[in-house]
């Protein structure tokens, strides 16, 4: 076998740069290793500047092309690019639940159809965008999408594919050329994509991937006058530098960042709903930006809340996320299993209690843990955490649940468990947050808007959204007056 291809449970992974339509080497390489046993994947191609720009040339070169793809063809492409990922749904789901650590259970059965649909539903909306014509002083006002150009889309390692198409199937839809760079932590999946693409008959350097620890590639392709978009799922701090790389050429941002999202329980809730609610923030060990990892329940039934948590937290199965029996898989990293344990001994040493959890497992793995006895102003109540640790803090009123929901940097999303329509209309028109569910948690519809407040991000991308970011829009205004007759 190729030295720049890997076996990953079966599947044959290259893992060099796929640029221009060819595979690229690097002559650096970094080792992906599986956050189940720590295994040596393979050697990933690290790229530089130098990968970053001939990326980046590679898209500007093939965007006037498909810039110039007819709707109809674009969307032709797009809905075989998911038939292709439909193809291949297994070994995506393999090959992503040994790279990253999440459930194999969760990857057939939801994220890898969401994949494909993320592309069908693009494909779809694309052949369906327009605006209404309208006038001004008998003049005609004309709304369009023009294409933008290329476009770096930087994705992150805790949903890898579904994230990555999420921003890739509506840059590509509208009509621009994609640079992806998936997260050093998951890169396999990415490179799958680019076959799968490439099979799909999308024309060459209208995808393009590139692999790479952070600034080392991040800042060429970010900072590169030629780019025109720039999406990024990821860490505040990351954003910060993002933001200051692509300030030189006033290149757009949208930036879906961190939460720290509040769950409402009023006393008026359905317990056992709330509890799985609560419970439910748990999911892919708590490695997810939208989790509602502040439990803020109301005074009068916190005791019975807290029993009936503890009772089913007690009864998730935590071990190999390829077993279809586990609940809660392992962390990403070393390094973020010593982040998580850290922000943990900090909280106890301060005066939290562990109600349940609160310690290491071997390996990768960490207990699922809710703390109580947490201050407002703490560490442990304002920063993310992102791992399965939630805290659990009591109101006594409306006032005092929207106040201490509201009360971080964050604003991303929120979650209300309530048996009163009317207070659930209340409260979510107060909240602080991109998205709020009520009675329910991770319903996404791609045909709404997604994003975040105040830290939490900035744009939103779903349905128009997406195609209004992704795009230059151009009002075109004729005059009713002026034209020649032609006969």
């Amino acid at each position: 076998m190729s030295e720049h291809l890997t076996t990953v449970a079966g599947v044959t992974v290259d893992t060099r740069h796929f640029i221009g339509g060819e595979r690229v080497a690097s002559t650096e390489t970094f080792t992906d290793r599986s956050p189940i046993d720590g295994s040596r994947l393979g050697e990933i191609s690290r790229g530089t500047a130098t990968e970053g720009a001939a990326a980046v040339a590679a898209a500007k070169a093939a965007f006037p092309g498909w810039a110039a793809t007819p709707r109809a063809e674009r969307a032709r492409i797009l809905r075989a690019v998911a038939d292709g990922v439909d193809q291949r749904a297994e070994e995506l789901a393999i090959v992503e639940t040994t790279d990253n650590g999440a459930l194999l259970r969760s990857h057939r059965h939801g994220i890898m159809p969401r994949v494909a649909h993320n592309f069908r539903f693009f494909a779809d909306w694309l052949l369906k965008l327009e605006h209404e014509d309208f006038t001004t002083r008998g003049h005609t006002n004309h709304v369009s999408w023009d294409p933008a150009g290329p476009c770096v889309l930087i994705t992150p390692w805790n949903a890898p594919l579904m994230l990555a198409t999420w921003k890739v199937a509506p840059a590509l839809a509208a009509g621009n050329t994609v640079v992806l760079k998936p997260a050093e932590w998951s890169p396999l999946t990415a490179s799958l994509l680019a076959d799968i693409a490439a099979g799909a008959g999308l024309p060459a350097g209208v995808l393009n991937v590139v692999q790479g620890y952070g600034s080392e590639i991040g800042d060429a392709l970010t900072a590169h006058p030629d780019v025109r978009r720039i999406s990024f799922t990821g860490s505040v701090p990351t954003a910060r530098h993002i933001a200051a790389s692509a300030a030189a050429h006033l290149t757009p941002l949208s930036l879906e960042l961190g939460g720290k999202s509040p769950l409402l329980v009023f006393a008026d809730a359905d317990l056992d709903l709330a509890v799985d609610l609560a419970v439910e923030q748990y999911d892919n060990s708590g490695q997810v930006c939208l989790a509602a990892t502040r439990i803020l329940v109301e005074e009068t039934v916190a005791a019975e809340f807290t029993r009936r948590f503890t009772d089913k937290a007690s009864r998730l199965r935590q071990g190999d996320p390829r077993d279809e029996a586990t609940d809660i898989g392992p962390l990403i990293h070393p390094r973020q299993l010593d982040k998580i344990d850290g922000f943990v001994q900090r909280a106890l040493a301060a005066g939290a209690r562990a109600v349940v959890g609160a310690h290491r497992g071997e390996g990768h793995y960490y207990a699922p843990t809710l703390l109580t006895d947490v201050a407002q102003d703490s560490e442990i109540v304002q920063e993310e955490v992102f791992g399965p640790v939630l805290t659990l803090q009591t109101f006594t009123d409306e006032d005092e649940a929207v106040r201490l929901a509201n009360d971080t940097r964050f604003g991303l999303a929120a979650t209300v468990a309530t048996g009163d329509p009317e207070r659930a209309g209340r409260v979510t028109a107060r909240l602080v947050a991109g998205t709020v569910w009520v009675n329910c948690f991770f319903v996404r519809d791609l045909q709404a808007p997604f994003g975040g407040s105040r830290q939490s991000g900035v744009g939103r991308e779903g349905g128009n959204w997406s195609f209004d970011f992704y795009c230059d829009l151009k009002n075109t205004v004729t005059a009713p007056k002026g034209w020649k007759a032609h006969g």
